[in-house]
């Protein structure tokens, strides 16, 4: 699939049923082989990332273990996701671009936009806002690879104006896919999306790359809060999900229904599951990032935030299951 193809491809599938393209987004210890086969079980966007992953680590010969649990795709994964690389050496790019390949891969994205204080120190994520020429040169390396290269990146490093002139060079690099996060990488999450400025972006790119795909990130919960968005935005390509997922796991269901207790447990057994065979092959999950999940499965209902605290003080994956079992949620349910 060509450089062009690959995304595009994904939205010319989606315009026929007349709707923006949906993806999860990347997230550092969540978006693993183990998740994307969770959430493709309750739900499926069209597209999923991995974990965001140093660039320079996919070649290094001491990360090489951590690495090939970070990149694993299972067999029963549908798509191969897109692949993110964060950093800022040139170099480290076009040899992982490589390696990714060589992996089956058939994209990559670049992270511009995380705010984590280490990446920033490491001069990765949205360090880059403020370092455009490094920007450019780390996207020239990942297409030497030959496959699609795009970018995911926020409005701005301190301040909302920088948006005009930083995605214009963004668009500028000939990428087949823009995503933009709503926001500074100042503001966080603590402010609410800036909406008001998708009309503006959009007019941007129509401008600069009218070929390239605009993706928006930020606030958008679930499919439907997506197509609204995308419809009262016309020029969107597509919509990506982040927290919204912690919301539900069943954020990418076309038509919104009512789930069941019984239907939430049985979904967290199956993560469960997934994660005990992960760690047999890895041995590089630690049970605590486990417990970021369990708030997703149970929350609302009567006796839920009983059972979610008691999930919190457990050590393995067989109390989790031993908890749910004996839960009055599940005989309730059953």
């Amino acid at each position: 699939m060509s450089d062009t193809n690959y995304w595009q491809t994904i939205a010319a599938h989606a315009r026929t049923e007349n709707r923006p393209f949906f993806s999860l987004a990347p997230m550092e210890a969540v978006t693993n082989a183990i998740f994307r086969r969770v959430v493709a079980r309750a739900a499926a966007p069209d597209v999923f990332f991995t974990e965001f992953t140093n660039a320079i680590s996919v070649t290094h010969p001491k990360a090489k273990f951590t690495v090939q649990g970070r990149l694993y795709v299972a067999p029963e994964e549908a798509h191969m996701p897109v692949v993110q690389l964060w950093g800022n050496q040139p170099e480290a790019f076009e040899a992982a671009a490589l390696n990714v390949k060589d992996r089956g891969y058939q994209a990559i994205d670049l992270n511009m936009g995380c705010p984590d204080s280490t990446v920033i120190k490491n001069h990765g994520g949205s360090d880059l806002i403020r370092n455009p020429a490094d920007a450019g040169a780390v996207i020239a390396a990942a297409k030497q690879a030959g496959l699609p290269v795009s970018v995911k990146t926020r409005l701005g490093y301190s301040r909302l104006d920088e948006w005009p002139d930083w995605l214009r060079f963004l668009l500028e690099q000939d990428i087949p896919l823009l995503t933009v996060h709503l926001r500074t990488k100042k503001e966080m999450s603590r402010v609410a999306a800036h909406y008001e400025l998708i009309d503006d972006i959009v007019k941007l790119r129509d401008e600069v790359a009218p070929n390239t795909l605009l993706q928006i990130n930020g606030d958008v919960e679930n499919y439907q809060d997506g197509c609204r968005l995308a419809a009262e935005h016309p020029g969107v390509d597509g919509i990506m999900i982040g927290r919204g997922i912690f919301t539900s796991p069943f954020a990418f269901e076309r038509t919104p229904r009512a789930h069941s207790v019984q239907e939430l447990l049985t979904l967290l057994n199956y993560q469960l599951d997934l994660y005990d065979d992960f760690s047999e092959r890895f041995d590089t999950q630690r049970f605590a990032s486990l417990k970021r999940f369990f708030k997703i499965y149970v929350r609302s209902q009567p006796h839920a935030a009983e059972l979610r605290n008691a999930m919190m003080e457990t050590h393995t994956t067989d109390e989790v299951r031993q908890l749910i079992a004996d839960s009055p949620l599940m005989k309730t349910a059953q």
